[in-house]
Order: structure tokens, then C-alpha cells, then sequence
């Protein structure tokens, strides 16, 4: 946990590091936590918005709506038939009482909190020894969204355009920021200079 007052920022996981993740965690018997890193990095959806899933909301479908806590903005998300097959197999090996419960309970009966998933997210950071600085919940929408910033980095700018809607950003400057792409962009300015 972070000290009061301060600030940390969470970084993003590398894709490749993200998916090996994700089989691990399910191989080891971790299917929740497979299912949670497996949609916060296939949907960015805020935490908040993949707490308050249910089954019946991602089992056997392409596309679901939400509407996001924080903004109260309706959002189609629509699931890859990869993430489709990682959520059946989850669901067949969770076995859920009913469809209608939330996704991620806990074995109190009560859904997880942002607290106890960051928590257990620095449990397994150290756990699978991944090379992330600041590993927490948020850091599952920062992969998301420098995935699809990498992926199309021949129209870095659309890119950038797409993910502003995606995040409900107010402008590309901000999603920039957002990804670190900012920071990146002015240490290199170091790396222009020769001796």
C-alpha cells in the first residue's frame, strides 16, 4: 500500500509478459485472477466497472454494455474469441452458484475490493517475479492501452485518437500522459545529443 499523501503512479506490464501471466495464473489454479488480468487487459475497463461484472454479462457473448462508475457514460465492448474461450474455461472451472453473480467473489460470498485485488496483485508480481515497478489494478488498463498504441504504431496519432475515446479523455495530450508516452518522449530528447 501506498503511504497517505502520496502519490504513485502504476506502470503498465509488457503484452508478452501480460498473456504469460494470464496462462500461469490459470495453469496454477488462479482462475479469477487469470480472468481479471485477462479482462483488464483485453477490454480497459476501470476496475470499478470489471467488479461490477456478471456472468451472464461476458459468458457466451461477442459484445456486452456497461455503464462506467466513474463517468456514467454508456460503453459496447466487444471480446475477442480468445478472452470468449478464457472466460468459458473460467467459468467451467470457478463454477459459479448462478450466471447472475458477480464474476470475481470472494470465498466470504462478497465481491472483491479495489483494496484486496491490489493487494493480491503484489502478491503475484512478486510471486511471478514480473518486471513491473508499480503493479496494481490500474496497470491492467495502462497494458491495455499501450498494447493497442504498439500494435498501431505506424498511425501512432489515430492510435492515440481511438484510445482518448476508449479512456474518455478529454484530449490526446492527456492520453499521452496517461501512457507514459510523454515522459518518454522528453528522455529522449537526451538520447539526441552525441559527444
Amino acid at each position: 500500500m501506498s503511504l497517505k499523501y502520496s502519490t504513485t503512479t502504476a506502470d503498465y506490464l509488457v503484452w508478452s509478459d501480460a498473456m504469460n501471466l494470464i496462462r500461469k495464473l490459470a495453469k496454477d489454479g488462479n482462475y479469477k485472477i487469470s480472468l481479471l488480468i485477462a479482462l483488464g487487459c483485453f477490454t480497459g475497463l476501470r476496475i470499478s466497472d470489471i467488479l461490477a461484472l456478471t456472468w451472464e454479462q461476458i459468458l457466451n457473448t461477442e459484445e456486452f454494455t456497461i455503464t462506467e462508475k466513474k463517468t456514467g457514460k454508456k460503453r459496447v465492448l466487444r471480446l475477442n474469441p480468445q478472452l470468449q474461450q478464457h472466460i468459458q474455461e473460467c467459468h467451467e472451472h470457478i463454477q459459479p452458484l448462478k450466471d447472475t453473480s458477480y464474476i470475481l467473489v470472494s470465498q466470504k460470498g462478497t465481491v472483491f475490493t479495489i483494496q484486496r485485488i491490489n493487494v493480491i496483485l503484489k502478491e503475484i508480481k512478486k510471486k511471478y517475479r514480473l518486471k513491473v515497478k508499480n503493479f496494481s489494478c490500474h496497470s491492467l488498463r495502462k497494458t491495455f492501452g499501450r498494447q493497442v498504441y504498439n500494435m498501431n504504431s505506424e498511425n501512432s496519432e489515430l492510435a492515440l485518437v481511438k484510445l482518448m475515446e476508449l479512456f474518455n479523455h478529454s484530449s490526446v495530450a492527456i492520453t499521452k500522459r496517461y501512457l507514459g508516452l510523454r515522459q518518454e518522449e522528453i528522455l529522449q530528447t537526451y538520447d539526441c545529443l552525441t559527444f
